[in-house]
């Protein structure tokens, strides 16, 4: 069984990003850097309010994925995979790979923080770092699928 790349619907234009780099690749990596920054900027301004304990930046890990989940959706599907129609699935998908993510950054946090004596902010960039590499596949091969068409499926 070959696996398919979700195709972007043919019917919409390719938007700015895809006409400027022309790679659904490189559109996921400068979409996937943009979205990384942005929540790791969310952690720092919860983390800044809410303070170093346990409970703080933990809500600061809550708070930061629920932001940037819904801003990394809008732009992963406008810019990069460009499909339509499915909004609801599309997001309840998207957040499903997020929360592996996510429950894999809460695991990491903590044990970089409390057992290894990693700085908050420095733990977050090597927890949140391991729990991105594999959002690329899970978006790819869940999130945005779109079943392949007749002339997409054949396997030999």
């Amino acid at each position: 069984m070959a696996v398919t790349e979700p195709a972007p619907d043919e019917s919409l234009a390719p938007g700015p990003l895809l006409r400027l780099v022309a790679d659904r690749r490189v559109a996921y990596l400068i979409v996937g850097v943009f979205n990384t920054a942005n929540a790791f900027f969310l952690f720092i301004v919860a983390q800044w309010i809410l303070g170093d304990s346990f409970a703080g930046y933990m809500t600061s890990l809550l708070i930061s994925h629920v932001l940037g989940v819904l801003c990394a959706f809008v732009l992963h599907r406008r810019f990069v995979f460009r499909v339509r129609g499915h909004v609801w699935l599309d997001l309840a998908r998207f957040e499903v790979v997020n929360l592996a993510a996510l429950g894999l950054n809460a695991v990491l946090l903590p044990l970089l923080v409390e057992v290894a004596g990693l700085p908050v902010i420095l733990a977050q960039v090597v927890a949140g770092g391991l729990a991105v590499i594999g959002t690329y596949f899970g978006h790819l091969l869940f999130s945005f699928r779109r079943p392949a068409t007749t002339s997409e499926a054949v396997d030999s």
